[in-house]
Parts: structure tokens; sequence; C-alpha cells
């Protein structure tokens, strides 16, 4: 998917909400475990339930590889299910991958050219040649972990060099060199608030994969005050908040109730910056 049709989705639902489909076996409702495949009963409930509310759904891969081939079915189903059903919906797999070049190149061909998604989350630890193999496949992205949304992002992310320029923003200025706001997005998560303008001020044109809002605690409020751009350039994501919004035969019914509450939210923030 291209950038503009990504933000001509977002103009026309009024929505940057990204569902995490991350369905854990022990904690989707117990009347799914009667089905053939429950990963992908309850997958397919909650994306029939929330897409008119979202543009992005992005499946954490940790959530399937769990369970063996079974969860990878169930994942390659999901993808399936959302891609005939659902075609504006922008996939992202959240993988976290980044490896030497020849391995990254194997992971580049899984995820784009077997699974087919839009983008997958890749670490940028090991540097240019674990990143580039992602690059080049036209209409899909990078998006390459920035500064995170978890505790731990301090112990490596917040660290200075002499100059008093933090990794996280040596990882933005380096990785812009390999591509441009059309193929690398990053992850910068919700929880980090006013240093949103940091990252605007390195990065002020890429679009930003934000999780942490809802369970983990983060502003939706926020994140549009200091990050939001002329064509929006966020996609906010929302996993627990949603997909576990209630544990009963209503889970999907639930989900879209809350999945409609962000989307309305989001509304408001992007009629309040004249995107829509």
């Amino acid at each position: 998917m291209k950038r503009n049709e990504l933000v001509e989705n977002i103009r026309r639902k009024g929505s940057f909400l990204c569902v995490g489909l991350d369905p854990d076996i022990k904690k989707i409702p117990q009347h799914l475990l009667n089905e053939e495949n429950p990963l992908f009963a309850f997958n397919k409930a909650i994306i029939d339930a929330t897409a008119p509310y979202c543009v992005a759904y992005k499946p954490n891969l940790a959530f399937y590889e769990s369970l063996g081939v079974e969860g990878w079915i169930a994942l390659e189903k999901t993808i399936k299910h959302i891609k005939e059903n659902h075609p504006d919906q922008f996939i992202i797999a959240d993988a976290k991958r980044g490896d030497i070049g020849n391995t990254s190149q194997l992971y580049a061909r899984s995820f784009f050219e077997h699974l087919d998604v839009d983008a997958i989350t890749v670490a940028p630890y090991m540097g240019e040649d674990s990143v580039t193999p992602f690059l080049g496949y036209d209409g899909k992205w990078v998006i390459l972990l920035a500064l995170t949304s978890n505790k731990g992002s301090h112990d490596f992310q917040l660290i200075e060099d002499t100059e008093g320029k933090r990794l996280f923003e040596h990882v933005l200025t380096t990785s812009a060199r390999w591509a441009n706001e059309e193929e690398m997005m990053y992850v910068v998560g919700a929880t980090q608030g006013k240093m949103f303008e940091d990252i605007r001020r390195v990065s002020p044109k890429s679009f930003l994969l934000v999780p942490g809002v809802g369970a983990q605690g983060g502003s939706l409020e926020e994140v549009a005050k200091y990050g939001m751009i002329n064509d929006c350039g966020l996609l906010v994501n929302s996993s627990r908040g949603i997909i576990y919004a209630s544990q009963g035969e209503d889970f999907a019914q639930a989900a879209a109730d809350e999945s409609k509450k962000l989307a309305d939210a989001m509304a408001t923030l992007l009629k309040e910056h004249n995107i829509i």
C-alpha cells in the first residue's frame, strides 16, 4: 500500500486506528476453543466487527508462533481473510526481525512475498545490511524500532553520546539515509508523551506506528498534540484494550464498541488539525 492510499483511508474513515491482533489461547473466550482453529475464529470475529473503525491490523507473531503449525495456519488464514474481505486495511506483521543480510532476505521473502503483508517491524541494532533486504518491495514498508513504550526502552534507547545525542536519534538520522518516507516508518511508544517533539524534530515527515494507547496507559491526545503532521503521520495501535474488552460471547461487539470510541476521538483530533 502506497502512502497516499493509507492517508486517503485515514481521511475517508476519520481514523488512524490500528488494531493489534494478539490472540492468546489462554485469554480468548472459552466457547471458541471448540472451533477448528480458535485463534482464527477469534480474529475473524474481531476483524469483521472492528473494520469500519480502523485502517490497519497488526498481528504480533509471538501469539501465533507459540502454537506452532496451528498458530501459523491461523496467521495465514487471518491475513487472507483481511485481504479478501477488507482490502483497504494496512496489514503489519509485528515480527521485529533483523539479522545478517542473507537471513533478512529470507525474512523479507516470507512476509512480503509469501504472506504479502504491507509492512514488517524490524530491529535496527545490527545496522544497515540487516535492514536494507526488507526495502525495495513496491508498496511495502519497513517499520523500524526507534523509541518503544516498554520500561526497559530507557536501558539503551536514551543513552547519550559525548554531544548529547541519544541512541534513538542516531537510529532516526542514520536510517533516513537508507530509505525515504514512502518506505520506512518508525515505532514510537505512546507512553513517551512529549518526546514526540524530539522525534518530529529529527523525522518531521515520517509515519509513526504508536503502540501503548489503552492498556499501557499512553495518551492519544498527547500523541496527536506532539506527533501529528499535515497528513496525520500516525498509526496508533491498541491491542488488549480492544480485543479483550469482553470475555463473553459478546466479545466482538465489545471490541467494536471500544474501536468506535477510539475512532470517534481520533476523528475529533483530525478535525482539530484540519486533516478532515
